[in-house]
């Protein structure tokens, strides 16, 4: 029975014992511990600080890029449209420049044909002189066999001429 209740001599002794152990602690312990525990609230006082200033960087960042990424697509967009223009240009220039080959073309086809027409017509002409100078040939051929045709038409000749 005597772990249950104990008697006051051994109470007395346990809070001298206990004090000393509190002196001691005081003394030797205290100190570092209050100085570890300090020192534990800097460091998590700079852990936020730290974390607060990285959080705010982030942002900055985050509105940096957020910027860069806008003017990345406003550069785009100008791009686009340049090139559109551009494309726009040179659709119009080159179908200038095919309508004006093709009226070049068609001129030259055009004067072609007209050469070739003249130059068709002229020799028609000459195959229809030299057919109605054989013909004309051949008849006179036939008509002037006999020497009394001749005469006549020598004579008719000479009157048509004189009249004229």
């Amino acid at each position: 029975m005597g772990f249950v209740t104990p008697d006051y001599g051994t109470l007395f002794w346990m809070v001298i014992v206990f004090g000393i152990v509190l002196v001691i602690l005081k003394k030797f312990a205290w100190k570092p511990i209050l100085k570890a525990l300090k020192d534990r609230e800097n460091s998590i006082a700079n852990a936020l600080s730290s974390a607060d200033k990285a959080r705010q960087e982030v942002k900055g960042l985050k509105a940096d890029h957020e910027r860069i990424i806008a003017e990345a697509r406003r550069e785009k967009e100008d791009m686009l449209k340049e090139a559109n223009a551009i494309k726009e240009k040179l659709l119009i220039e080159a179908k200038g420049r095919a309508e004006v080959e093709g009226q070049k073309i068609i001129e030259s086809a055009r004067q072609q044909i007209e050469t070739e027409k003249k130059a068709a017509i002229a020799e028609m002409k000459k195959q229809v002189a030299e057919l109605s100078v054989l013909v004309a040939e051949k008849v006179i051929q036939k008509e002037l066999k006999d020497k009394n045709a001749q005469e006549t038409m020598v004579e008719d000749l000479l009157k048509d001429i004189k009249l004229k």
